[in-house]
């Protein structure tokens, strides 16, 4: 199926029913007074996060949503039915706009989350609530509001714990399928990945990972060239960055070095937050290199970039070097899970919680 991340649907939710007007007609008794109930509510749209959902593609067929009305109300004091919900599943991680303001709604991170999007309308009043000493017979009721209508645009950036980051042909989508049961295409030629691919690396009995393979970025990706922001921007919820380097290009005019300097360029140009995201080097295709020339050339790459953070060697299409690094992104995300509990639990004791 293909990826969709993105989606516009028109959305509305139902208006409130019209208070009534009526008086009480009973034999024997003359002066029964008014008994004109209240509406009822209409019903609101909610958006309801769904792990069985994956893409946003259902959008694509249905593109308008509306709630149900409230009923009017009646005599002998009824009031009239509120309108029933609308409840659209979407994926987690779905991001909520609204399209005229720009304005941000809100997010939908987890399963069965419900978030308001368009608000009912209120009930009307029917005339029995007008009823004063003074007033005994009054014929005056108010008509529902009208519920909430908006344009909505719908992001879907990709939950993940690490992101494979690279050039087009560096070896992402075979490191996902070693490391995960996805099941990207690969190809002995060059071509890029048009949408991401997520995969679940179970290191062990309850200790496992969601890893995300987005498309090749390139030159002026943060500009809009290539797939552009289209993927940059599902790296952001990652914990993890791994910046995939081919060591062995096919064009031997490449330098693998200039490339990770004009990815690191793109990802500070996109967001300073995700420049400073903590990223690993992992240097691919070490089986298309001489065993003795590997070292001196991983080396080599390493002290050109001066690369800081840490450094691994793989061949994702042999599986070499591909588990203890898994082992050890996972003893990684432990620890950021351990240290955010810690802080916050640190933050709550603070406050006084």
């Amino acid at each position: 199926m293909k990826f969709v991340d993105e989606a516009t649907i028109n959305i509305q939710a139902g208006n409130g029913g019209n208070g009534c007007i009526s008086f009480r007609r009973e034999k024997y008794i003359p002066f029964g007074g008014p008994d004109g109930g209240d509406g009822g509510d209409g019903g609101s749209v909610f958006l309801v996060g769904d792990t069985n959902l994956n893409t946003l593609v259902d959008f694509r067929h249905r593109r308008n949503y509306r709630a149900e009305n409230g009923q009017r109300g009646q005599g002998s004091n009824c009031t009239g039915k509120g309108g029933d919900d609308c409840f659209i599943r979407v994926p987690l991680g779905t991001i909520v706009k609204d399209e005229e303001t720009d304005e941000v709604i809100g997010e939908v991170l987890r399963h069965e989350q419900r978030l308001l999007v368009a608000q009912g309308g209120f009930h009307g009043i029917g005339n029995i609530r007008f009823k004063s000493s003074t007033n005994q017979a009054p014929r005056k009721a108010t008509p529902g509001s009208p519920g909430e209508g908006r344009k909505l645009n719908m992001e879907l950036k990709v939950l993940a714990d690490v992101g494979l980051l690279g050039m087009p042909n560096a070896g992402k989508s075979t490191f996902i399928r070693a490391a995960s049961a996805a099941r990207p295409k690969v190809a002995d030629y060059p071509f890029t990945t048009l949408h991401p691919n997520l995969g679940v690396v179970c290191v062990s009995d309850h200790r496992s990972f969601v890893i995300a393979d987005v498309p090749g970025v390139i030159e002026g990706a943060a500009d809009g060239a290539g797939l552009g922001v289209q993927f940059l921007k599902h790296l952001s919820r990652t914990r993890l960055l791994l910046h995939m380097v081919d060591i062995a290009p096919y064009d031997p005019t490449i330098d693998p070095v200039d490339e990770v300097v004009t990815i690191t360029q793109e990802l500070s140009q996109f967001s300073d937050e995700l420049g400073k995201q903590p990223r690993w080097l992992v240097l691919n295709k070490l089986d298309l290199v001489p065993e003795d020339l590997q070292e001196e050339l991983c080396a080599d790459v390493v002290e050109r970039l001066a690369w800081q953070g840490p450094v691994y060697q793989v061949s994702a299409r042999e599986t070499t070097g591909v588990r203890p690094l898994l082992d050890e992104i996972m003893e990684y995300l432990e620890e950021s899970a351990r240290l955010a509990e810690e802080a916050e639990a640190a933050l709550v004791a603070e406050s006084g919680g």
